[in-house]
């Protein structure tokens, strides 16, 4: 069944005044990233009174960070994680058909540069292909040398013997939280973003609620809620000890942090450097992580890196040896190696890796990628790690949890598999590609809403116009120039200058529709910071 709904209003003023209301939930969320619009979905879906309130805006954080892939992890099967890989690539299957315009297949080379390893690497894709079954996007090929550079022109071909080809998915991952957000929100859900939680509500010791504020006002609100989810990604250790210390006889119980960050960096280069739509994939580098050359909305992504990080900055910057380390190992497999001088935007994201307990080290490539849940002995439940493309799967343990813990009742699970988000009513075969240069193709089949809209014609830069932005300030919970070019849009990640460019702009527009400092400055400051190279 698909969410066919006209656009909601998602105006602050009525947003806060619901948050008002005094209402009791089923279930209050914290944190408005994929994990927390995933349980806030389901929730919804299977009919529970749900709020769910985020510090900044949804997708801020780790969620709008993504290397771009919907994947089942070639590095996860190597490392023999098989129930991983088997659960991504169902996942992975479930969100291509859920949300067609904003995930598509995508081909990835991976070049072989010494004889075994095209048999090597292409056994194990193989494999790969084998663990999704009727969910695989394509046959893993075994590619010579000139079939892989025809297929990846800007490949170094001096001693390339040649490669495999195979399939997995890439999405645009800002907007898909906020479709996840807005799809949540048409099935009763209320959520609020630039509202923190500020503190836990307690009833002989037990969670009953949250104390939220809105950040942009200072006001307080209390919200009552049969069940709370700690849902803050990288950030849950913070309610964790709130939660610990209210626990405790002398406010002191100590919580051992559960999440070890390690940080990701992604560089993004014009597109001339990868030359097609095909992706590369190096499976071990010198140092034996991963590198991606990813084409991606008109450019092309380079990364990543996996740093232990021990400090939670809302936007970290790259570390000298990491930028270096891209730039270098992409010098071994490009025939044209981009420089600092190549680079439109860097930016960086925390992974909330899920840390043994027993775990004091900062070894974070040997850290499950799994997610965990766990429940307090006065009901927080706390969710964390996991990935992107298994968002789904992980709100419904969230949800087994609730239930197992009589925290909610238990209701049929599976409501969402195929729940199709807000603007998955079109036929996927009128999809652009996500690779093409943006444009209304990611609005699905809300492009005519969009197209309505005062200030359409008005291009402001190639797949930006006024209309899109009046368009986010009314349903897309946008109020700042950050909103917009960062999220509802993706600028500040693909061009960071030309993203500074259009602030003011964009800024003016924001300000008229919501008469709320649309914070340009801040904006342009941070643009900065992302064309910043150490």
């Amino acid at each position: 069944m698909a969410t066919t709904t006209s656009p909601l209003s998602t105006r602050r003023d009525d947003l806060i005044a619901q948050l008002a209301l005094d209402r009791p939930y089923d279930i209050a969320i914290v944190g408005g990233g994929a994990t927390g619009l995933g349980v806030a979905l389901d929730a919804a879906a299977r009919g529970f009174k749900v709020v769910l309130v985020e510090s900044h805006d949804f997708a801020k954080g780790t969620s709008s960070r993504a290397t771009k892939l919907v994947h089942g992890g070639v590095r996860y099967l190597a490392q023999g994680n098989i129930s991983l890989v088997r659960e991504a690539l169902h996942e992975r299957t479930t969100l291509l058909n859920n949300a067609p315009h904003l995930a598509q297949p995508l081909p990835f080379i991976m070049p072989s540069y010494k004889w075994w390893e095209t048999p090597f690497y292409g056994i194990g894709l193989k494999m790969y292909d084998a663990l999704a079954g009727k969910a695989g996007l394509g046959k893993t090929e075994f590619l010579n040398h000139d079939e892989t550079l025809k297929l990846l022109p800007t490949a170094l071909a001096q001693g390339l013997k040649g490669g495999v080809k195979y399939w997995d998915g890439q999405f645009n991952d800002a907007r898909l939280a906020l479709t996840l957000a807005r799809t949540a929100a048409a099935h009763g859900a209320l959520l609020v973003n630039y509202c923190r939680a500020a503190d836990l509500l307690y009833v002989d010791g037990k969670v009953t609620g949250l104390l939220c504020e809105d950040t942009l006002t200072g006001k307080m609100y209390p919200v009552k809620s049969r069940c709370v989810v700690n849902a803050a990604g990288v950030w849950v250790d913070e309610l964790r000890q709130k939660d610990g210390a209210a626990n405790s006889d002398d406010g002191r119980r100590p919580t051992k942090p559960m999440v070890a960050p390690s940080q990701g960096v992604h560089i993004v280069v014009d597109r001339e450097f990868l030359g097609g739509d095909v992706a590369l994939m190096v499976p071990k580098t010198a140092d034996g992580r991963v590198l991606f050359a990813v084409p991606w909305l008109g450019k092309v992504i380079l990364g990543t890196t996996d740093t232990p990080r021990h400090d939670l900055a809302r936007e970290p910057l790259p570390f000298k040896e990491e930028v270096d380390f891209i730039l270098n190992e992409s010098a071994r497999y490009l025939r044209r190696a981009p420089t600092r001088a190549d680079v439109k935007s860097v930016w960086v994201g925390l992974r909330p890796l899920v840390k043994p307990q027993d775990d004091d080290g900062d070894n974070t490539k040997g850290i499950s990628r799994e997610h965990t849940v766990l429940v307090s002995r006065s009901g927080l439940v706390t969710v964390t790690g996991g990935k992107w493309t298994t968002y789904r799967a992980m709100a419904e343990d969230v949800l087994d949890m609730c239930a197992d813990k009589s925290l909610l009742e238990r209701r049929k699970k599976g409501v969402t598999t195929h729940l199709k988000l807000m603007g998955a009513d079109i036929a996927a075969a009128q999809i652009q590609s996500i690779c093409k240069p943006p444009g209304l193709h990611s609005y699905g089949s809300e492009q005519a809403s969009v197209l309505d809209m005062p200030g359409a014609e008005n291009l402001l830069c190639e797949g930006l116009t006024e209309g899109m932005v009046r368009f986010a300030a009314r349903f897309e919970y946008a109020i700042k120039v950050e909103d917009v070019l960062a999220r509802r849009s993706r600028l500040l990640f693909l061009d960071a200058r030309l993203a500074a460019d259009l602030a003011q702009q964009v800024g003016d527009i924001l300000l008229h529709e919501t008469g709320l400092d649309p914070e340009v400055k801040a904006f342009t400051a941070l643009a900065q910071r992302y064309l910043q190279l150490p």
